[in-house]
């Protein structure tokens, strides 16, 4: 088994595309093996692994990250449905400071996004019943959990669509203060 790593725009994001194996039963894929990512100079050990059920399209998520010294990787994959991810570069030393690439992953590609330390994540469901599977490198630590606004002008994201579900949490975060990160 092997993995495809296709690099982005930001460092260390990327998505990973497995080799997908099929016989009458169906198919086979990995979705995650440290050797392997290793094998092309990524270290990443999960501590934690998480589900997102989203029963209704347009729904959004995020920006979500974790402030130091609990930052963490993150990898995503699309369990079920489709959508858009928006991953902002957050790293005051990084020469993409502020910037932002954007995905579309679904179910059907069987890719997953790997995210560093560093980066915020918002992610926008494409049509219903969407799930998205979570595997981060640091546990949850609610002190350190920040975010700001899906809409933020400082890093203008477009969505495809306007987003129809938003959490009251995610609605009321403020707009992204580059100083305070």
């Amino acid at each position: 088994m092997s993995v495809i790593v296709e690099s982005s725009l930001i460092s260390g994001v990327c998505r990973l595309v497995p080799d997908v194996h099929t016989d009458d039963r169906g198919e086979f894929w990995r979705s995650y093996c440290r050797h392997e990512l290793a094998g092309s100079g990524i270290e990443f050990l999960i501590s934690q692994s998480n589900v997102s059920v989203n029963p209704y399209e347009y729904t959004l998520r995020g920006f979500h990250y974790q402030r130091w010294p609990a930052s963490e990787m993150k990898l995503l994959t699309v369990l079920a449905g489709s959508l858009q991810a928006v991953i902002v570069d957050i790293r005051q030393e990084s020469p993409t400071f502020l910037s932002h690439v954007s995905f579309h992953l679904d179910v059907g590609d069987r890719s997953s996004l790997l995210v560093p330390e560093g980066c915020a994540t918002g992610f926008l469901t494409l049509v219903n019943d969407t799930i998205v599977h979570y595997q981060m490198s640091n546990h949850y630590q609610p002190d350190h959990y920040a975010g700001f606004r899906y809409d933020d002008p400082v890093v203008g994201a477009r969505w495809l669509f306007e987003p129809s579900v938003i959490s009251d949490r995610d609605r009321g975060f403020a707009a992204l203060d580059p100083l305070t990160l």
